[in-house]
């Protein structure tokens, strides 16, 4: 039901689509959610048992533990069991793949979630390498990687996925779409970018290095940015009006501060995500999906 092909195409609302340009990711979540809840029911009916996400936390860093608490909230609202694993800032990469290990291995465990970053002393690369394909939710698994570079993803990096989502509910097509995206990371650039790609988009990647990056984003359909922090406290935004292009897609990925000047943006643009609100609640509901689609994997109904 959750395959990036085969999902419900939602109607138009006003409550999805604010004042005709404002995208709601908070309000396309909350349908899709719902759609989400009833799946797990009926797989639950189905099976007689419980489909579960087991997260591990490593350290105290604030951001990651409000992360963290917001997916098992969502977790607990969609019927799906969540456990916790909150290990000290101290602990070693050793112990660390030790316990992915375990969970690797326990059959009732049906999806794994490393919420990043980790300590310095730990390699991430390491960790993800060491979890189950098939219970790697997060997508960043070098296979789950591999099959999206060949069109055959199933569990797919959730935000980048999320803004997939979003285009899919505008009915955006990218074929032959300029499309520039700012951002070059594993968790947002990279597998966008490979998704874009697949959808037969010209998607021009930049990065802090650029050159020109304002003529860049001002020639783009479609300008995706994920910068996530202030520019000034007197210009705190990346992305001003003299760089949106006259009817322009733009999707602001930015956490915690947008990178879009919003308010003077939107006279300019076909549509918009704000932030908060916007891409942010897509990925914790991407998130969600791939814990299904893990499940089922496990099943073998996909």
């Amino acid at each position: 039901m959750f395959d990036k092909q085969c999902y419900v195409v939602f109607l138009m609302s006003n409550e999805v689509l604010k004042d005709g340009k404002i995208l709601s990711g908070k309000a396309l979540s909350k349908i899709i959610r719902a759609q989400i809840k009833e799946e797990v029911a009926k797989l639950k009916e189905q099976f007689n048992e419980d489909i579960t996400l087991a997260t591990i936390l490593v350290g105290e860093n604030p951001a990651s533990k409000l992360y963290v608490s917001m997916k098992h909230k969502a977790c607990h609202k969609a019927g799906i069991n969540s456990i916790n694993h909150h290990l000290p800032e101290d602990t070693s990469e050793k112990e660390l793949l030790e316990l992915i290990d375990k969970l690797n291995k326990d059959p009732s465990v049906n999806g794994i979630l490393v919420q990043l970053p980790l300590p310095d002393h730990i390699n991430e690369r390491n960790v993800i390498n060491a979890m189950d394909p098939k219970k790697d939710v997060d997508g960043f698994h070098p296979y789950n990687v591999y099959e999206t570079f060949y069109k055959r993803g199933r569990l797919e990096a959730a935000t980048p996925k999320g803004v997939i989502r979003m285009l899919d509910y505008m009915k955006e097509d990218l074929v032959g779409k300029d499309v520039t995206l700012i951002n070059r990371s594993i968790i947002v650039g990279k597998p966008l970018a490979l998704m874009l790609i697949n959808r037969s988009a010209t998607v021009t990647v930049c990065h802090s290095k650029t050159r020109d990056l304002a003529e860049k984003a001002r020639r783009a359909d479609i300008l995706i940015t994920a910068i996530g922090r202030r520019k000034s406290k007197e210009d705190p935004y990346f992305i001003t009006e003299d760089m949106v292009k006259e009817g322009a897609v733009v999707i602001d990925v930015a956490s915690p501060y947008g990178d879009v000047d919003l308010e003077n943006v939107l006279h300019k643009v076909k549509w918009i995500t704000p932030v908060p609100g916007g891409v942010g609640p897509m990925t914790v509901t991407m998130l969600l999906e791939n814990v299904v689609i893990a499940y089922k994997i496990q099943k073998g109904l996909m």
